[in-house]
């Protein structure tokens, strides 16, 4: 990922506050109506907005709004803000307004990592009210087990990170459970370290595919964060004198998939049985009871072959006739194929973009969720939306920091199929929209 730098504008103009300065800046804070370590409820000649809100941990934002009245141009804003849990507000940012009174603050990317109250402060007593800007927690999840080796007998180890820093807290490993991508089951959970890494061990009981997230809930630092959902295939152990195995674990919509094996005498795995007839099962994982649906002879080898083209997950199993034989299950996941692009490649800080797409095969009512890239490189939910009747989404996002971002559309797995990922979408963010074309503040 590229890395990214404010953009300088000349309606932004950060400046160092010197002790004096910040005296005078304090004796103001205090003068207003409520004390000094508590926060304006309603403006006073000055307004506030910021774009967006909420955020995840480390997103950029546009902090804007309006001095109003005779005599606002060219006058000088101060920002202040809270952090959680800190004791009274503090001056970050010094701006002046435009010729109409309009002002901006860009807290570029990296800066904002925990939930924040904002407010500023103008000429002449005038004051914001106060901003809750409410911020998620960034959470990783990985696993270092192979898709194709997993088995039904096998402990998984799956760890990540929490950021910002939340040492010695618990963290959720949960399953996707729902057709529509909206409900969740907890299937185990772990503890932080002391520089917030966490690892948690499951193992699957069942053959299928599962999409699988870990969730850090809120805390007075951050709201609940959630992992970009993985998915992990997990196949029921060999019964090895009757072998199954399919050529991908998982293929995409619309491709087909060979199932083979080789049959032995019962309890060999040495001695072959040719010219036994065989039949392949299938049941549709979202239900439904199995259903046979093609027949075959072993080989010379003892060994045979079927091709199948499933368009929702599916789990298969073989027979053979004379010898009384049965194959363990095996799943066939079916990946769904996310189209996405943006309604624009380039926009200024603060100004609205689109995301539009379609997902196939059709999922009516399923949730999805737009992700940005962080500097880490990991992959972090920033909107939520669901699929319309015919399976097309919509996003709009207003980018609170400049630089070059990477967004990309992902819809969870489920019973029906496996989840996916849209390519990559390049967003280059430069320059700052004018305040006169966003919402208006308050």
């Amino acid at each position: 990922m590229h890395h990214r730098h404010p953009h300088p504008h000349h309606r932004i103009t950060v400046v160092g506050i010197g002790f004096l300065a910040l005296l005078a800046l304090m004796l103001l804070l205090m003068a207003l109506p409520s004390r000094a370590g508590a926060a304006p409820l309603r403006n006073r000649g000055l307004t506030i907005a910021a774009t967006p809100d909420p955020i995840t941990a480390g997103q950029g934002v546009l902090i804007y709004g309006r001095l109003q009245g005779p005599g606002s141009g060219h006058r000088r804003i101060t920002l202040f803000h809270r952090l959680a849990g800190a004791p009274r507000f503090t001056p970050v940012s010094v701006t002046r307004t435009d010729g109409a009174g309009f002002y901006e603050f860009v807290r570029a990317d990296g800066v904002v990592n925990t939930n924040r109250n904002w407010f500023v402060l103008g000429p002449a007593g005038t004051h914001s009210r106060t901003l809750h800007e409410r911020v998620a927690s960034v959470v990783t999840l990985a696993s270092a087990a192979s898709t194709a080796s997993v088995t039904t007998a096998q402990v998984v180890s799956f760890d990540g990170t929490v950021t910002p820093s939340h040492p010695h807290q618990r963290v959720l490993l949960q399953e996707q459970n729902a057709s529509g991508g909206n409900g969740w089951k907890t299937l185990a959970a772990g503890y932080t370290g002391a520089y917030s890494h966490y690892a948690v061990r499951y193992r699957f009981r069942s053959a299928g595919s599962y999409t699988l997230r870990a969730l850090f809930p809120s805390d007075p630092r951050n709201l609940a964060g959630q992992s970009a959902s993985i998915t992990l295939t997990v196949q029921q152990q060999q019964n090895p004198s009757f072998t199954i195995a399919g050529s991908a674990a998982t293929i995409v919509n619309g491709q087909p998939a060979t199932i083979s094996g080789t049959l032995y005498q019962a309890g060999s795995t040495t001695t072959v049985v040719p010219g036994a007839s065989v039949t392949l099962y299938g049941r549709q994982l979202h239900g439904g009871g199995w259903q046979a649906l093609e027949g075959a002879t072993t080989s010379a080898s003892g060994a045979y072959s079927f091709t199948v083209m499933p368009i929702h997950n599916t789990v298969y199993h073989v027979v053979a006739t004379a010898p009384g034989a049965r194959t363990a299950n095996l799943f066939v996941g079916v990946q769904d194929v996310v189209s996405a692009s943006l309604s624009s490649a380039t926009v200024p800080v603060g100004a609205s973009v689109q995301v539009t797409g379609t997902v196939t095969p059709g999922h009516p009512g399923h949730w999805l969720y737009l992700q940005q890239e962080t500097a880490g490189g990991q992959w972090a939910d920033i909107e939520v939306s669901r699929l319309s009747r015919s399976s097309t989404f919509t996003f709009r996002l207003r980018p609170g920091q400049s630089g070059s971002l990477a967004l990309r559309v992902q819809i969870g797995g489920g019973p029906w199929n496996v989840g996916a990922v849209s390519a990559s979408l390049p967003l280059d963010v430069s320059g700052v929209a004018p305040v006169s074309s966003l919402p208006p503040a308050s």
